[in-house]
């Protein structure tokens, strides 16, 4: 249940196929370790530990103990343990942690999409793992692709180099921006194409439409209309290739260039130096 579950499970969660096993997997999975916790945090947390039971156990299962404190304390079962699971999972964590540092470093933002990122791992038997958890990275790093690198290839070796023997730093070399750390290293392309800078738009404007949505307080679920007002190269990504992007994460209906209509809740903003106007209404 840390902010990494969470963050990764969040588009399994909000799925729109009814049925779909994956969805109803980790619903289940997400449920047996609320309750689990909240079983736990029992005798330090008595009355929110007790709410949480109440809410997830008693209304569904008329046959369960009538409090949380009435229930049987958890035991732990080490056979659903996966070891190589859970290292797979820790080298993701760390290999993120220090391609946002990588990023961070040069001034990359975290929604402008980058071609790629090397990854160099301490041990060898761990480049196994780095393809294990492959859609994570690039997901978390929000980068296209992945090179694991040989402990002599030439860009760890220019960035240990540029790191003059200190084991955790950053550092630069080409358009890469390189994070090193206890033997790991993680180096983020910042060579920014046409297209990436274009994906990166998309994205800033689809944050900006949802920060809308937020304060005009619309439902997570509720559809609407968008309008934008915008230079040509920001009113190209609202009709071209990425329209479908943003209708889908926005839950957009609608995307119509032009002035916004009476009472659809309007911003002004900047985007790289443009000045964009969008508005949204509930359908």
């Amino acid at each position: 249940l840390s902010n990494w579950y969470v963050r990764r499970s969040r588009r399994r969660f909000w799925r729109s196929e009814e049925g779909d096993a994956d969805k109803l997997s980790g619903y289940v999975t997400l449920h047996t370790c609320l309750v689990t916790v909240a079983k736990l945090m029992a005798p330090l947390a008595p009355f929110v530990s007790e709410e949480i039971y109440r809410n997830l156990v008693c209304s569904v299962d008329p046959d369960a103990p009538d409090s949380v404190h009435l229930a049987e304390f958890p035991v732990a079962d080490g056979s659903l343990v996966d070891e190589g699971l859970m290292e797979a999972t820790r080298l993701a964590m760390r290999i993120s942690s220090m391609g946002r540092a990588a990023r961070s470093k040069s001034g990359l933002k975290v929604r402008q999409p980058l071609a790629s990122a090397a990854i160099r791992t301490r041990a060898a038997s761990e480049r196994a793992y780095v393809t294990q958890v492959r859609p994570q990275i690039l997901d978390e790093l929000n980068i296209k692709d992945i090179e694991v690198l040989d402990d002599d290839s030439p860009l760890y070796l220019q960035a240990q180099e540029q790191a003059g023997g200190e084991p955790d730093t950053t550092v630069t070399v080409g358009h890469y921006t390189a994070s090193l750390e206890a033997g790991y290293m993680v180096a983020v392309n910042g060579e920014i194409t046409p297209e990436l800078a274009e994906e990166g738009l998309a994205r800033e404007l689809v944050h900006r439409i949802q920060g809308l949505r937020r304060s005009a307080n619309f439902e997570v679920t509720d559809h609407i209309e968008t309008w934008y007002e915008a230079p040509d190269e920001l009113a190209q990504v609202m009709r071209g290739n990425f329209s479908a992007y943003i209708s889908e994460e926005t839950l957009s209906d609608r995307l119509e260039a032009g002035p916004p209509p009476e009472g659809a809740k309007s911003e002004t903003a900047k985007l790289e130096g443009q000045e964009v106007t969008l508005a949204v209404r509930r359908v």
